[in-house]
């Protein structure tokens, strides 16, 4: 077993769509004897068949594998976040879990990030890499908030540049630099000697609230109501469970939280909502649907038997029912996600 020299770097990588190639960039120019722990959270699919770690095995650099439940943490070791399970880091250990969903992913970016934050502080190393929407931002504030070292890929040179774009707007960045630099920089990295944190001793009240998130992605028991003493309950009600949400402010980053666990930022929560209403619409065109089906279906009996008057009644409802189902899917088109990509803000 390659112990962990209790000086190390903590490194971990958070990545979404576009971000495989880009992890396969920095592990491929990575030396055979890098020995600080690298710990990846990729989105993939909760009923895919992760090949992340043979791929990178193929470059025969450091070795990758799927993270184990409470297994050790070792130098030289590549940890990936298993499809459908969260990747958290405790002290010496690994875990992993099937906690609540956050930013609507399991495995998720932020409690990789917060948890390895809390758990090593200043010796963590932090990156961002391609991927839509923001999360790892939250994450990656806390481990700037603890004394850690941020990187993002530039958003030039990623595929999808929104992840990067949103953490370099809300957290101060130490480095940000295309795929092609990021092992290299790793390295000198990881050779540098861990220095105080200067941040000093955190408010008793964000500990607590951090303590708490980490034992959430854990998915362990935690008292029912204290997600509300994270923040000011919103107006707003979880997209998956339902329950309200409390808002919780980091620096200019906005967040929020149910009681059940389930996280969002603020355009995660945006675009769940669009869902939610998209689902909605579809549903409301079944309904309608089947309701213009049995109309004409009662104003053909009412034919057949010779009733006009009421076949004519079924078959103007039947009709007026029809033109619901054409406005309801003009709704459907017209309900576009709403996606900050730069492009149509004005300056």
């Amino acid at each position: 077993m390659n112990e962990l020299p209790f000086d190390a770097k903590i490194i971990v990588i958070g990545a979404s769509a576009g971000g495989m190639e880009a992890i396969r960039s920095i592990v491929s120019k990575l030396p055979r004897d890098f020995k600080s722990p690298i710990f990846i959270v990729w989105h993939i699919s909760p009923d895919a068949h992760s090949l992340l770690p043979e791929i990178l095995n193929r470059l025969k650099t450091v070795p990758a594998s799927h993270a184990i439940d409470k297994e050790p943490i070792q130098a030289g070791r590549i940890y990936i976040a298993p499809p459908d399970r969260h990747l958290v880091i405790e002290k010496s250990v690994v875990r992993v879990s099937s906690g609540p969903r956050e930013n609507r992913f399991r495995p998720a970016i932020d409690p990789l990030f917060r948890s390895a934050a809390y758990a090593y502080g200043n010796r963590v190393v932090g990156i961002v890499l391609s991927g839509s929407l923001d999360d790892g931002t939250a994450g990656l504030w806390t481990i700037k908030r603890r004394g850690g070292i941020s990187i993002v890929q530039e958003p030039w040179d990623a595929a999808v540049s929104s992840m990067p774009e949103n953490a370099i707007e809300a957290v101060q960045i130490d480095y940000r630099l295309p795929v092609s630099g990021m092992a290299d920089l790793l390295v000198e990295i990881s050779q540098q000697a861990v220095g105080s944190n200067q941040n000093g001793k955190l408010p008793a009240a964000e500990e607590n609230k951090t303590i708490l998130e980490v034992k959430i992605a854990l998915d362990e028991k935690v008292p029912d109501d204290s997600v509300f003493d994270l923040g000011e309950l919103s107006r707003y009600t979880c997209p998956e469970c339902h329950g309200v949400l409390t808002t919780i402010k980091e620096g200019n980053n906005t967040r929020f939280r149910c009681h059940t666990g389930h996280a969002y930022s603020a355009e995660s929560l945006l675009h769940s909502l669009h869902e939610t209403i998209d689902t909605n619409l579809w549903s409301a065109v079944r309904g309608v649907e089947e309701t213009v089906f049995l109309l004409n279906y009662m104003g053909d009996h009412f034919s057949s038997i010779n009733k006009p008057k009421l076949a004519a009644f079924y078959f103007r409802k039947a009709a007026e029912a029809a033109n619901r189902v054409k406005l309801l899917k003009q709704a459907i088109a017209a309900n576009e996600p709403v996606i900050n990509d730069g492009t149509s803000i004005e300056p």
